[in-house]
Formats: C-alpha cells, structure tokens, sequence
C-alpha cells in the first residue's frame, strides 16, 4: 500500500466523529442534595399550610356540623345548608349585596376611567395627583367608615346641614332603605375610584401615542377616538378591574358593621334599620361570632363563596366575550 493511500485513510479516521459513548444507567440522582433549596422555600408552604389549607379544611367540615365553640360537636350534614336556603335574611343579605356593588362599581369605574383620561392629559403636578388619588385605598376603612358616619349623620351631618343651608329638607341617611345602600356605595366609591383610576392611567401610558396621531390625521374627534381605540386597547385591564371590584365587592364588611353594627342580639337593627345595610358577609360575622354559631356560619361562608365565584365568572365573560 502505498504512503498516499496511508495517507488519505487516516486523514478519513481523523474527520470521523467519535462514536457515542452508551448513556449511563446507573441510579437517579438523590434530590435530598436539593435540601438547602427545599429549606429556602419552606416557610411559605408551612404557613400557606397553617392559614390557608387548614382553615379551608377545616370550615368545610365544620359545614356539616353543629358546633358552639364549647360544647361536643355534633353532625348535621346538609340540615345547615338547607335551613341556609331558606333564611329568609341570607336572602335579605344577597339582595343588598348585590344593590350596593352595582350602586358602588358601576359609577365607580365610570368615574375611574374619566379621571385616568383627564390625569393623562395633565402635564404638570401627575406624581401629585396620583398620590392623592391613591391615598383613600390605603386609608383604613374603619377610620373611612367613622368619617362618613359623621357627615351623613341623620341630626348634625354635614351634608344635612348644608342641604338645610340651601333650604332644602334633611335627609335620613342612615335610616332609609335605600339611602342607607346610597351612603354605603358613595363610601365604597370614594374609597375605591383613585385606585381604579391609577390603573387605567398606567392603561393609558402604554397605548402609543402615534395611534392617536394617526385617528388625528384621519379625522377622529375625540369621543370618537375614546370610543374605537381608547376603550378596545384598555380592555384587558377593565377586565382585571370589572373582577376585582366584584370579588372586593361583594364581600362588603366593614363599611356596614361600623356604620350599623353587626350584633343582632344588642342590635334588632343590624345592618341598618330593617336590615337595609345588612350584606353577605357581615351575616356570616353575625352568625357565626355574636351568635357562636360556627358550622352555621362556616355554610354562610360556602354560600358567599359561591355567589362571589358565579358573579365574577359573569362579569368576566361578558368583558371577554366583548374583546371579539
């Protein structure tokens, strides 16, 4: 053989790729090597476990059972649940609910998305604005629901007094059936409208400027721009705040407990004067913390749960269904 052919032989071995080596077989790694990591992330599981799969377990088997807090528990099984549906004040309850949040969230948002379109449009003080916007959703609501007590008191209020100041007759806010769901709704409205504004602002700061020069140049007006690019572009976040506002909501609490107590044996009234101010969850309280009656209170829970679930999934299709 000659040296040429030797030659270009092993030229041929060397560009070969080598041969795969077999895949190792031998036993899978221990993933307690991983302990520092499962130790890192540990506490939130633990307390996750504590504050939130206990107490979920445990109120849906208190839900079939009768128990005050002192004496031996006793089964149930569905009696709570049907005696629930038909409480008449659990009915009561829902029909409030379901007023307030619509007198509350509907002008709410209105006004949320008006005052995001006028704060886009400032060119000075924004950081300012945005701060007293927000400043009412993370006041507490206590102290909120104590303020709003006072100024529409029924005898020394100040919107009475300014209302009489003008020659009009006063008003009893907090003894009508439907002024009491008003007073309630301009609370709920006041407390939540900045924050739902700051929302659609950072909205608004996302849709591009040329979309705008561009309906300009082609004759837009400004209602009409609003209506066909403003809108259909702020869409994904009307939904997130069309949610929110029904989940938050509909679990009105402490606005109606402060303003009218929640202690029906103290209180005949609670809720309100013929329970006007009477919502989901602050029967659940009633029941279930004034009266110890904790499995009777735990169905309550269920129940409101389920309202929250059904109303929110409602809201949700439909702000979907308008995005096609």
């Amino acid at each position: 053989m000659s040296s040429a052919s030797l030659d270009r032989g092993f030229r041929r071995s060397r560009s070969r790729p080598p041969a795969a080596k077999p895949a190792a077989t031998g036993p899978r790694r221990n993933p307690l090597r991983y302990w520092p990591q499962y130790v890192a992330v540990s506490p939130f599981f633990l307390l996750f476990a504590v504050f939130g799969l206990f107490p979920l377990g445990f109120s849906a088997w208190l839900a079939f059972h009768r128990w005050d807090g002192i004496s031996p528990v006793t089964f149930a099984g569905f009696d709570q649940f049907r005696f629930l549906a038909a409480d008449a004040t659990f009915r009561k309850a829902v029909v409030n609910t379901v007023i307030i949040w619509v007198m509350a969230t509907v002008p709410m948002l209105v006004m949320s998305l008006g005052i995001a379109s006028m704060l886009n449009a400032v060119r000075r003080f924004k950081t300012f604005y945005q701060v007293v916007l927000f400043l009412p959703s993370v006041t507490s609501v206590v102290a909120i629901a104590i303020f709003f007590k006072a100024i529409f008191n029924n005898q020394v209020g100040i919107v009475n007094q300014v209302l009489t100041g003008l020659g009009l007759p006063a008003v009893e806010w907090l003894s009508g059936y439907w002024t009491i769901k008003i007073v309630l709704a301009v609370l709920m409205t006041w407390q939540w409208v900045g924050y739902n504004a700051i929302l659609y602002y950072a909205g608004l700061q996302a849709i591009s400027s040329e979309v705008y020069e561009a309906a300009k140049l082609d004759g837009a007006g400004a209602l009409r721009t609003f209506v066909s690019i403003t809108v259909p572009l702020l869409r994904p976040v009307i939904l997130f705040t069309v949610v929110i506002s029904t989940i938050g909501g509909l679990q009105t609490f402490a606005e109606p407990q402060v303003l009218f107590g929640s202690n029906a044996s103290i209180n005949p009234n609670s809720g309100g004067p013929g329970q006007a101010g009477l919502t989901m969850v602050l029967y659940f309280y009633q029941q279930a913390f004034n009266n110890n009656n904790f499995g009777y209170g735990a169905a309550i829970a269920y129940a409101v749960f389920a309202v929250v679930a059904v109303f929110a999934l409602i809201n949700w299709r439909l702000t979907a269904r308008s995005e096609r």
